[in-house]
């Protein structure tokens, strides 16, 4: 591995494609630690350490932002965003594609389609980054409005009707230019531009995840009183070595389905013989996982406020305490939400009668199967099956840091490293990587990572 690495550094082209990526890199991560204009920066350093700290609903939901922004809502930085407005908006065009047909005949139409949604995409985008931070902006003038405590001092410095509309805007123009350079890493870099943003995002907190650990160890107790010891950390270190593995298995894993072609010759060549078509595992990846926790955001939210007003009844104080990160019915839901948007997911992004039919239409043809509806049939029941699997994998893997956080109290900052979103995006992001390495490696006749077999990226390629 090491020799490809020093392979990849002495192809000109390949090093400047790194050199490339590592200064967009540097450029985000400065982004993310500029503050906003007008903000306060040490009173929102304590209430930042007042909301995070215990082990509350607010804490974890804080504590995971901060994650994803790689740090940037502590500091509320120019990059407090990050690049998920864009995530976001891709998600809701890629679902839109199945129910609109214009959509959906715009994608066929080749380059041209796709530069028309990906610039509808960006519409889009600008929207959500205003619809988000305005709430971002609002939430440091007032913090109570989303069920946070009040700060013992302003967060913000000036006149709300002059801090909100410019936070707003320098938020949205900053997202835009990290969704900006995230294609320049795609074009002229190496990987996937706005994953790798995301992904760096989630490493730069590592570093603090880790510290905590160790500190924990030293003093024997979490920041809940509860008793960690350093056998304690050596075993996370294991468990933590086997959650990645599985993680791997559950992104690279697919069944293979036998594909016979029709031998027929072409000008001198003869075309034809046997493949197969993969079925991805995890073929929704994060995306379900994303989806249940924007649902639940707004229940937990909703109750926690409801359960501070002054006359709360017994039953929004219950429907609190249930629907908090650690709660029983948090879990539940969450989990089967889980399962429901991995099969809704492949029923709108996987097509078994088109599949069908370029099939037929190429003179191929699964073995014992017949072409036509009987194959869109046997594609459809391989799949639900396959998802079937694939969806009991992904909610473990989702509930495991919840069950960390709630059993062992272990920090939510520490404990989203061992599933959920972050590992999940953080192992797709690096084998799309290296993948794309290892290609460039292997057209000119180097070694790749492997010395047998080769990775596949996320697209299962």
């Amino acid at each position: 591995m090491l020799t490809a690495f020093w392979n990849a550094w002495n192809i000109k082209e390949l090093r400047n494609r790194l050199l490339f990526t590592a200064l967009i890199i540097v450029l985000v991560r400065f982004a993310s630690n500029i503050p906003c204009p007008g903000v306060d920066p040490g009173a929102l350093e304590n209430f930042i350490k007042e909301v995070t700290a215990g082990s509350s609903s607010s804490g974890g939901f804080m504590a995971l932002i901060d994650l994803f922004s790689g740090g940037a809502i502590a500091h509320f930085a120019l990059g407090a965003l990050g690049i998920m407005p864009y995530i976001t908006a891709s998600i809701i065009i890629q679902l839109l594609v199945p129910v609109f047909p214009t959509f959906e005949k715009m994608m066929r139409e080749g380059e041209s389609g796709r530069q028309r949604m990906s610039q509808y995409t960006r519409y889009l985008t600008i929207l959500v980054c205003i619809i988000q931070g305005a709430m971002v902006a609002m939430a440091m003038v007032n913090p109570t409005k989303l069920g946070l405590p009040a700060p013992s001092e302003p967060l913000f410095l000036g006149s709300p009707s002059v801090f909100v509309p410019i936070t707003v805007l320098v938020i949205t123009c900053t997202t835009m230019v990290f969704t900006w350079l995230g294609e320049q890493i795609t074009d002229r870099g190496i990987g996937n531009g706005v994953s790798l943003i995301i992904t760096i995002n989630i490493v730069s907190r590592l570093p603090h995840a880790v510290i905590e650990l160790i500190d924990m160890a030293l003093k024997g107790t979490t920041p809940d009183g509860a008793t960690f010891k350093p056998v304690q950390l050596i075993l996370l270190l294991g468990v933590f070595c086997i959650v990645t593995a599985a993680t791997i298995l559950l992104s690279q894993g697919y069944r293979r389905v036998p594909i016979q072609m029709v031998r027929k010759t072409v000008g001198k060549q003869l075309m034809g013989g046997s493949t197969y078509m993969p079925l991805k595992v995890n073929f929704a990846n994060v995306m379900p996982i994303i989806f249940a926790g924007a649902i639940l955001m707004i229940p937990e939210y909703l109750f926690q406020y409801m359960a501070s007003q002054p006359e709360a009844s017994g039953v929004w104080i219950w429907m609190a305490t249930t629907f908090r990160q650690d709660g029983a019915g948090y879990m539940i839901v969450y989990g089967l939400l889980i399962l429901a948007f991995s099969f809704f997911w492949v029923s709108t992004q996987f097509n078994p009668i088109q599949i069908a039919d370029n099939l037929k239409k190429e003179g191929a043809y699964i073995p014992g199967i017949s072409p036509g509806q009987p194959t869109a049939d046997f594609l459809d029941t391989a799949m639900t099956r396959v998802t079937a699997g694939g969806a009991v994998f992904l909610l473990a893997l989702a509930l495991f840091p919840m069950f960390l956080y709630s059993s062992f109290r272990i920090p939510f900052m520490v404990a989203q490293f061992f599933g959920g979103t972050s590992l999940l995006i953080m192992v797709g992001v690096v084998l799309d990587t290296m993948s794309q390495l290892e290609s460039h490696l292997t057209m000119r006749h180097y070694e790749g990572f492997l010395k047998s077999g080769r990775l596949r990226g996320r697209s299962g390629n």
